[in-house]
C-alpha cells in the first residue's frame, strides 16, 4: 500500500512539473514542448566546470541520438559551491539561452571541452570581475564575437542571476546533492554525482520503450 502511494505521488509530481514548465531548464533539441505521451523525459543537473558532469555528457548524448524522439532531455545548471566559477559559467548558459537558445548546448559543450580554463585553480589569481570578463569573452567567442556586449550586459541583469539560483534551488528541492544527477520521468537514478556510461543508459531506457510495454507509466516500477 505504501509503495503504491509513493508511486502515485511520484507520477503526480512528474505530471505537475512537466505541465507547469519545468523551471528554466534547457531543452535539448525540439521546440520547447514536451509531449509526455510520446517521450521519456530525462532531467539532468550539470555543473559546467565539474569533471564528472563533463564525463557524463558524451554517453548521454549518444543515448539521446540512439532513441531520437522517444527521449527528451531537460538540463538544469547545478553549480556546486566548491567548484570555482561554477555559478559564473552556469549564469553564462542562462544568458546565452536568453539571447540565442540554439547556442546553449554548444556553449555547454565548449565549457566541458575547455574546462581547464575555468576549473578551480585556473583563475585563482583573478578578481571576480576579471573572471566574469573572461567568461564573457569565452562565451561570445563560442556564439559569435558580435554578442560580447550582450553577454557582458547579461551579467548585470538580475534576471539571469535569479534564473541561475532558481535552477540550483529547484535541484535542491528535488533532492539533488551533486552533479551530475539524473531523473527519468521524475524518478532519481542511483549513484547521483557519478557519470553514467552508455550501457547504463541503455539498461535504464530500453525497458521503458520496449514494444511489449505500451503503457509507459507502468514501466516506472522499474525504479521502485
Amino acid at each position: 500500500m505504501v509503495k503504491s502511494i509513493v508511486f502515485l505521488n511520484f507520477i503526480l509530481i512528474f505530471i505537475i512539473s512537466v505541465n507547469s514548465q519545468i523551471p528554466d531548464g534547457f531543452l535539448y533539441g525540439g521546440d520547447g514542448i514536451i509531449d509526455i505521451t510520446k517521450s521519456i523525459v530525462i532531467e539532468a543537473f550539470l555543473d559546467p566546470v565539474c569533471p564528472d558532469s563533463r564525463d557524463s555528457w558524451p554517453p548521454l548524448k549518444k543515448a539521446l541520438h540512439h532513441y531520437g524522439s522517444h527521449v527528451s532531455l531537460v538540463v538544469h545548471t547545478f553549480p556546486l559551491p566548491y567548484h570555482d566559477n561554477a555559478f559564473t559559467t552556469s549564469r553564462a548558459l542562462h544568458i546565452v539561452n536568453k539571447l540565442n537558445s540554439s547556442a546553449t548546448f554548444r556553449l555547454l559543450e565548449a565549457f566541458f571541452d575547455q574546462q581547464d580554463k575555468f576549473y578551480n585553480q585556473a583563475t585563482f589569481n583573478l578578481s571576480k570581475a576579471s573572471v566574469v570578463d573572461e567568461v564573457a569573452k569565452f562565451t561570445s567567442n563560442e556564439i559569435g564575437n558580435s554578442n560580447y556586449a550582450a553577454v557582458k550586459a547579461g551579467f548585470t541583469d538580475p534576471k539571469t542571476d535569479r534564473a541561475t539560483r532558481i535552477s540550483f534551488k529547484y535541484g535542491c528541492v528535488k533532492g539533488v546533492y551533486g552533479a551530475p544527477f539524473f531523473f527519468v520521468n521524475g524518478f532519481p537514478l542511483p549513484d547521483g554525482g557519478s557519470p553514467l556510461d552508455y550501457k547504463t543508459w541503455r539498461d535504464v531506457l530500453d525497458p521503458l520503450i520496449s514494444p511489449e510495454e505500451q503503457l509507459r507509466t507502468e514501466n516506472l516500477n522499474f525504479f521502485l
